[in-house]
């Protein structure tokens, strides 16, 4: 099975390979501000369908004007200026395509018009394609006008992978190549590992179900002092200046030291999680609401959930093992994980799950990692199994009919599940 996975490598460069990059990386800059001021001068000049036009048309127009207007453009790849209006494209077809979405009502997420971008402001990076060679053995790679440049590892990548393109950026002040493989990757078999659940949260990282939290990782919040030491020298410093320059360096630095921290635990507790299970339940949280809050978004920040979902996601089926979101507005806090019972008075602050039925008492996350776990277990055959009769809760081609208003109210009416399955639950 075909499969198109990406590898970053951090580039060994001197002092003329950083100028040359960085002029690479500007002319990137300059092709997407062009082709945006462009696009606006048509759509507010022009009538009728010559009011847009794509990213061909454009790399066209801009081939005819390197002659007379912009020699220097010479001085680089053709790729980097195709490249950049080809990401403007996309961007403007993402934007049209939200559009029609949140008319019809299908996403209340907003995608916005390209913006222009800003010397110092954006991220320099820059997109190559073309014949793109690795040199395992030298620790080199070949990028098209280029020519061979270092890296600091090893490559790892397997004799059949095909090279689709290499997109250089800067962090601070390295130079990273990722390449986009195209590989053969064979088919996992099924992990045979146990199923597990996780409640995610602040007061520890995530609680999983088989009783051992995962501790919550202060990566910003233990460098909190240093950052704003840095943060007040650099506000003083005048503007333009090298010593404005030093310390705009020096916090990307700072701050590129704590992604690293972050990636490398997110990637090692994600690795894990997909290795040794057959089954991650999760609950699918709304981090983006949650970071509305101002006196904790830093916190829900500093953590990043969301991250750690996606690389589940997509590190489960290279493992053979499956993860499974369930709803948002499922109530794991505050049901009780031995009886059911429903507790409408539990609040933020109640750490501790005292249930008044059963007697149960238990950490409030850790009770939460377990109604995850009988979620997938008990509950889905509880709330969507189907009636012998009629078909209630599922139609034809498998879909869930029922609303999710209308099962989050049978849980929130305060009756407690009976002993055993019948029609009063449902």
């Amino acid at each position: 099975m075909l499969r198109t996975r990406g590898y970053k490598y951090e580039l060994k460069v001197n002092n003329k390979e950083r100028t040359l990059l960085a002029k690479y990386a500007g002319i990137s800059r300059f092709a997407w501000n062009w082709g945006l001021a462009a696009r606006k001068s048509r759509y507010q000049t022009q009538t009728g369908a010559a009011r847009y036009t794509d990213a061909i048309k454009q790399h066209k127009e801009l081939n005819r004007l390197k002659h007379t207007d912009f020699p220097w453009m010479y001085e680089v790849s053709k790729c980097v200026p195709q490249e950049a209006l080809r990401d403007l494209d996309r961007g403007y077809q993402n934007f049209f395509t939200n559009h029609q979405h949140r008319k019809r009502k299908q996403t209340t997420r907003y995608v916005g018009l390209p913006r222009f971008k800003k010397k110092g402001k954006c991220k320099d990076s820059f997109r190559l394609t073309g014949v793109v060679h690795l040199f395992p053995e030298i620790k080199q790679v070949q990028l098209p006008r280029l020519g061979k440049l270092r890296i600091n590892e090893k490559p790892n990548l397997a004799v059949s992978a095909r090279i689709l393109s290499a997109t250089v950026s800067r962090t601070a002040d390295r130079w990273y190549v990722a390449l986009t493989v195209k590989e053969e990757q064979p088919d996992c078999n099924p992990n045979d590992g146990p199923i597990i659940a996780l409640d995610k949260g602040l007061s520890v990282f995530a609680a999983l179900s088989s009783g051992i939290p995962i501790a919550r990782p202060k990566f910003l919040l233990r460098q909190a002092r240093k950052q704003r030491r840095l943060a007040k020298a650099h506000s003083r410093k005048e503007n333009g200046s090298n010593n404005k320059r030093k310390s705009v360096l020096r916090l990307a630095q700072f701050y590129r030291r704590i992604a690293n921290q972050r990636h490398d635990f997110l990637h090692q507790t994600s690795t894990y999680l997909a290795k040794n299970h057959s089954v991650i339940v999760t609950e699918d949280l709304h981090v983006k609401g949650l970071m509305q809050n101002k006196k904790l978004s830093k916190y829900w920040a500093d953590l990043s959930h969301g991250t750690f979902q996606r690389f589940l996601k997509y590190k489960a089926p290279l493992y053979g093992s499956t993860v499974i979101e369930i709803n948002r507005w499922f109530p794991s806090s505050k049901l009780c994980s031995n009886c059911l019972y429903y507790r409408r008075d539990l609040t933020l602050a109640d750490r501790i799950f005292h249930c008044p039925l059963c007697g149960l008492v238990l950490d409030r996350d850790q009770n939460a990692a377990l109604n995850v776990a009988n979620y997938y277990t008990i509950y889905q055959f509880l709330l969507f199994s189907v009636a012998e009769s009629s078909a209630e809760t599922l139609n034809a081609c498998g879909e869930v009919v029922r609303p999710a208003s209308e099962q989050a109210r049978v849980v929130e009416s305060g009756r407690t599940a009976p002993r055993t399955v019948g029609d009063d639950y449902l």
